[in-house]
């Protein structure tokens, strides 16, 4: 080989290996991305609705509409992350099912959408009361440590849909 191209041969090298880490590292970047779109529009709207229900409860619900307006944002933050997650690959199939199935168990409250409250009856505070108690035991809560692992995530999802089936 002649010295003009090992010189292009080198700099052809470094070109690609630039291009691998750049696309490890951009990939790495929407991985973290992704988990943090479900841990903000989901898990920790998800302590928040706790949270409410629980401070509706200690207060004989005066304002029960504050309930379902932030289930209506989990629900969104549900669809939200799903359609992203979907989109870029990141989600797996089971994982999407999964989420699918928490959507679907938790629509089945009165929750808000655009333009329209829900009303919310005696019945429906006493479920969403039930529900508040899922979330603690599954460890989803104000003052509760909300950890940032995927798996944890995953797993305290497959209990809560386990708790939700079994009433």
């Amino acid at each position: 080989m002649s010295k003009k191209q090992k010189s292009i041969f080198i700099v052809s090298i470094a070109g690609n290996v630039f291009l691998i880490v750049c696309l490890v590292v951009g990939y790495l970047k929407m991985s973290l991305v992704h988990e943090e779109l479900f841990y903000s529009e989901v898990q920790y709207k998800l302590a928040e609705l706790e949270g409410l229900i629980d401070h509706q409860k200690r207060s004989d619900w005066p304002e029960p509409n504050l309930v379902t307006s932030q289930l209506g944002d989990v629900l969104n933050g549900i669809e939200t992350a799903m359609n992203s997650g979907m989109y870029s690959g990141w989600l797996s199939n089971e994982d999407r099912s999964m989420m699918e199935r928490l959507r679907a168990a938790l629509s089945q409250y009165p929750h808000d959408e655009l333009y329209s409250f829900s009303t919310v009856t005696e019945s429906d505070t006493k479920d969403f009361e039930e529900l508040q108690s899922k979330l603690r035991q599954v460890g989803i809560g104000m003052n509760m440590t909300i950890s940032n692992d995927w798996k944890t995530f995953i797993s305290s999802t497959e209990q809560l849909l386990k708790l939700s089936q079994n009433t």
